[in-house]
């Protein structure tokens, strides 16, 4: 095929359904940018979503989005080179590079008329059940939620503050689903970490992800070797080239499309992880329907899902991926399995 890519994006902002709260900060929206690449009467749908620890914005993707250059390809199938070039615009711009990608993938999809799963040779039958995410708040609020999250199988809980033990306490007097909990770096104390886990494990909590800082691998790998529980990377591992750190630190890693430039290096690191013997997660930040499911086309390798940023939002302009009695349930559209509402 011979044709010229052409690139269109325009900011969003996604209104959360309840102020979402994690150890470090609070917010009701995030900014986003939708993508779309064409080519020869295909359109490709792509997204970078900006949670503020990213360090992304509107503008900036913008700006990096406007140095894209397509011109000099002529092999759109050829996304090795085209995302390498793109990766090298920039240092950082994770979002921005990760709403190219998504877009490419999708316009390969259609071109072949085949869903992305089928392209990478993975059984949609065997997508995983997601986790539902309970960010931070009073009992009273956190109990209305748990409430509202009655048809998933599994709750992700936020963490890290002086009250995790009466936010479990809060939800164990409501349901015993399995939880996975979430500190978001909030811990810094290791003995009282340990105690936790154990704590945790007797509340049928089955992981923790990320307790210390990211810049305090020693706490990680310590508390890895002696918790009950496995404990997942999620800020300590945003790339490829960090997969290979965590080996001796994690139980696990967390990847995220809009921390790793999107699906080809997640495929990557996904495949480098199992490799060495690393769990791995399959994370989200709240996106529209898009990005989930984008992610969710690799969910069948996945040893755990979180894919419910789109659930926890108002305006959602995608319809695709669905989450059915709890489980990731992909549409088979070609590509990421996306329509535009």
């Amino acid at each position: 095929m011979s044709g010229t890519l052409k690139l269109k994006y325009y900011p969003y902002t996604l209104e959360l359904k309840h102020t979402f709260t994690v150890a470090s900060n609070s917010r009701s929206s995030t900014p986003a940018v939708l993508t779309e690449i064409e080519y020869e009467g295909y359109t490709g749908y792509g997204e970078a979503s900006m949670p503020p620890y990213l360090g992304e914005r509107h503008e900036s993707v913008a700006q990096f989005l406007a140095k894209v250059d397509f011109s000099g390809y002529k092999n759109v199938f050829d996304l090795e080179t085209i995302l390498a070039d793109i990766d090298a615009i920039a240092p950082g711009n994770t979002a921005a590079k990760a709403s190219i990608d998504i877009a490419l993938h999708d316009l390969i999809g259609k071109i072949m008329n085949q869903p992305l799963y089928n392209i990478l040779g993975l059984n949609n039958e065997k997508a995983q059940y997601t986790s539902f995410t309970i960010g931070m708040d009073t009992p009273a609020v956190i109990e209305e939620k748990v409430e509202e999250a009655a048809e998933y199988k599994i709750l992700k809980i936020k963490l890290g503050r002086d009250n995790d033990r009466e936010i479990i306490e809060t939800i164990r007097s409501i349901t015993n689903k399995p939880i996975i909990v979430d500190v978001n770096q909030g811990w810094n104390d290791r003995d009282l970490a340990l105690d936790m886990a154990y704590w945790l494990k007797a509340k049928n909590v089955l992981l923790i992800e990320q307790p210390f800082s990211k810049d305090k691998p020693e706490d990680s790998a310590w508390l890895t070797k002696w918790s009950p529980l496995p404990i997942i990377a999620d800020e300590s591992v945003q790339r490829l080239d960090d997969v290979m750190k965590a080996r001796d630190v994690f139980s696990g890693i967390n990847i995220k499309l809009m921390k790793c430039t999107g699906l080809r290096e997640a495929y990557k690191m996904i495949i480098l992880a199992k490799t060495i013997g690393l769990k791995v997660m399959l994370g989200c930040m709240t996106e529209t329907s898009c990005a989930i499911s984008a992610a969710s086309q690799l969910s069948p390798l996945a040893d755990y899902v979180d894919l419910d940023g789109a659930l926890l939002i108002n305006n959602d302009v995608f319809e695709g991926t669905k989450i059915v009695d709890g489980r990731v349930t992909l549409s088979g559209l070609p590509g990421i399995g996306v329509r535009k509402i």
